[in-house]
């Protein structure tokens, strides 16, 4: 029985990353809606960053209980499709069709959610990406799109056009075969993890000068170091 439940572990901090980001979609249809001190958008950041502790944690537990297993690797990625593809997209097309006129363009927003599941599908049969990664991960998808939503909500919207292509420039990223730095620590040597503490620096100042809005900034940083470094992308 103690076995039993130790394999689980993982996949239940999985179905708690889905929980969350089921939350995010909900109060993606209540953006500009006022929730306790908090407007609906507000709270779908709250969520999605609860999302990624789990996504984080999960992992993190299958490797110390070693209680790695099929189902939790599809859970992962259909969780990680709700919380990071889902869930942004649904934000998106709620904040455009706040903000845009063109009847349309918030459907354009449904194209994150079907770049994230191709991502996620790659991934799944691509034994070359346990460490390293072609196509922006989703995690960094959703992330991108909470900076990008708060810059809206809080200083303008920057016109149907540019956020078209905002929107198809982020799916191309995360179907292309680009390599991505790896985030992922084997050590704390400076000279093998220069590009990570570069990038976590990075991510710092961008939250410290824009706040959630450098969320944004940072994924674009992270994408610019992962495209113009030619080698060490692990």
């Amino acid at each position: 029985m103690l076995k039993l439940i130790k394999s689980q572990i993982p996949n239940t901090i999985t179905c708690l990353n889905l929980v969350a980001g089921c939350l995010a979609c909900i109060f993606a249809f209540s953006a500009t809606e006022t929730f306790g001190s908090l407007q609906g958008y507000q709270w779908v950041f709250i969520f999605l960053g609860i999302a990624a502790v789990f996504d984080f944690c999960d992992g993190a537990a299958a490797r110390l209980l070693k209680a790695y297993s099929n189902l939790g690797k599809e859970l992962d990625s259909l969780s990680d499709l709700i919380s990071f593809g889902l869930a942004p997209s649904l934000l998106l097309y709620n904040t455009i069709g706040h903000f845009s006129t063109c009847q349309w363009m918030p459907y354009l927003a449904i194209i994150i959610a079907v770049g994230g599941a191709l991502r996620l599908a790659k991934f799944n049969i691509d034994d070359n990406q346990a460490t390293t990664f072609k196509g922006l991960p989703i995690p960094a998808n959703a992330i991108f799109w909470i900076g990008a939503c708060n810059w809206i909500y809080t200083n303008q919207y920057p016109g149907d056009i540019a956020m078209a292509i905002i929107i198809l420039t982020m799916t191309f990223l995360m179907v292309s075969n680009i390599k991505m730095t790896s985030l992922k620590f084997k050590n704390f040597d400076w000279r093998e993890n220069f590009r990570r503490y570069v990038l976590i620096f990075a991510a710092i100042s961008f939250v410290s000068i824009w706040g959630i809005s450098g969320f944004a900034w940072t994924i674009c940083f992270y994408t610019l170091v992962s495209i113009f470094t030619r080698k060490g992308n692990e």
